[in-house]
């Protein structure tokens, strides 16, 4: 990696533990929607991801988010997915992205279109999600398109990907075929239970993997036992120890500072698991409480790359 890559890029190379967090674009045609959250995480993350029409539904590109954020401050990283867009279109966006302040990548397959607000739509998948690293990286690392182009001033994005380290049953291979094809960081699934995700690591540092890719643990800043029970049973992955469910509604009126201080607990917790590089906090609109389990885990402010 080189410091010309980005912020987030510099920081990975020092072993600085990082945070990022995301800002959903709205279903606006309006941009400061998008600045405004940013401007309030100036400070608190190294990078914010940018979404790609989340649940399948249709939002202002991830495109123009990325400008928006790039202007308040913050570096973007340009989630997208291979779910909507041929090669053509997936090309244009790699390089329209890094014209307009993106400096990392997050490739996914996309939800299935049945669950958003365009059950009707044609699903592309012109490329699967790792043919969709596999181009970013040719374009990276070889300056040409999938065609054989040549590519001036080529963009040079951190390359990253998901993964669900609670799946039932967990597949490393799929992670590896990922990290083949070019991807060097892991953003996963929102984790509570970080005795799975120590037994997870495990499994992955025998395998080699945090010797080829750094890793964020994915968390959301709990609020009350109704939330924490939701993601467990909706969310594919996601598990929320009993403990935590029954303290949030023990809580009362209090089940927002409990759930927070929990959260600043698991942060503190995967800080120590071997090959985590750091957390994506999710603020699920509630940027809020972002700030706050950044504050309570000690990682404000945050460093300078």
């Amino acid at each position: 990696m080189s410091a010309g890559r980005g912020r987030l890029a510099a920081l990975l190379e020092t072993g600085e533990f990082i945070v990022t967090s995301e800002v959903v674009p709205p279903r606006s045609a309006s941009g400061e929607i998008v600045a405004e959250r940013a401007r309030g995480l100036v400070g608190y993350v190294d990078a914010v991801n940018v979404t790609d029409n989340p649940t399948a539904s249709a939002h202002m590109s991830p495109l123009a988010g990325a400008r928006f954020v790039a202007a308040a401050g913050l570096e973007p990283t340009m989630q997208i997915t291979a779910r909507d867009r041929n090669r053509l279109a997936l090309t244009a966006d790699l390089l329209g992205g890094w014209a307009l302040g993106a400096r990392n990548l997050m490739c996914l397959s996309g939800d299935p279109l049945h669950i958003g607000d365009h059950p009707d739509a044609v699903k592309v998948d012109d490329l699967t999600v790792n043919e969709l690293v596999a181009l970013a990286r040719r374009l990276r690392d070889e300056g040409t398109t999938l065609a054989g182009a040549e590519v001036t001033d080529p963009p040079a994005y951190t390359i990253g990907v998901a993964d669900v380290p609670l799946a039932d049953p967990y597949d490393p291979a799929r992670l590896e075929a990922k990290l083949d094809a070019g991807a060097e960081l892991i953003w996963t699934q929102i984790g509570y239970d970080v005795e799975a995700l120590a037994a997870w690591a495990d499994l992955l540092e025998a395998r080699g993997v945090f010797e080829r890719a750094k890793v964020l643990v994915g968390l959301v800043p709990l609020r009350s036992a109704a939330q924490a029970s939701f993601m467990a049973d909706k969310l594919p992955g996601v598990r929320v120890p009993d403990r935590f469910v029954e303290a949030l509604r023990n809580a009362g009126e209090d089940a927002e500072r409990v759930g927070t201080q929990l959260t600043v607990e698991v942060v503190n917790a995967v800080r120590h698991l071997p090959g985590v590089t750091g957390v994506h906090l999710m603020g699920m609109g509630r940027d809020d409480l972002v700030r706050t389990v950044v504050e309570g885990a000690d990682l404000f402010p945050r460093p300078t790359a």
